[in-house]
């Protein structure tokens, strides 16, 4: 790991070989999370892999103990405004944008987001 990686990457994360998910946890991969969309009922596109790469990097760039749902939440409108922000998120993860995605990305939903406010339809 080079030091411009350690000094962006979260104590905790580590820099992974797939380089299109570089900061995924170290106990994520693709094929756990196509199992659990499946279990979901959803089949990934290439869209649900940006939404899991953008919450894998917005959690490695943030060393906050708990982490911030509103913060997260519009993160994610901001990222995927061009698309139709949050509320295209919820056409993609039926559950919620942030606790369905973080479930699927292997990431801890922040407190919050199962309230229909921030990303759960639960």
């Amino acid at each position: 790991m080079n030091n411009a990686t350690q000094n962006f990457v979260r104590p905790g994360y580590e820099v992974r070989l797939d380089p299109d998910f570089p900061h995924a946890p170290s106990e994520w991969s693709r094929e756990i999370a196509e199992e659990l969309a499946r279990k979901e009922g959803l089949t990934l596109t290439e869209v649900h892999w940006r939404v899991m790469r953008a919450l894998q990097e917005f959690y490695a760039r943030h060393e906050e103990p708990a982490m911030n749902a509103r913060a997260l939440h519009d993160a994610l409108d901001e990222a995927f405004h061009a698309d139709g922000g949050i509320k295209y998120l919820y056409r993609l993860f039926p559950e919620g944008p942030l606790a369905q995605g973080c479930m699927l990305a292997g990431l801890q939903a922040p407190g919050g987001s199962r309230d229909q406010g921030f990303g759960s339809a639960v």
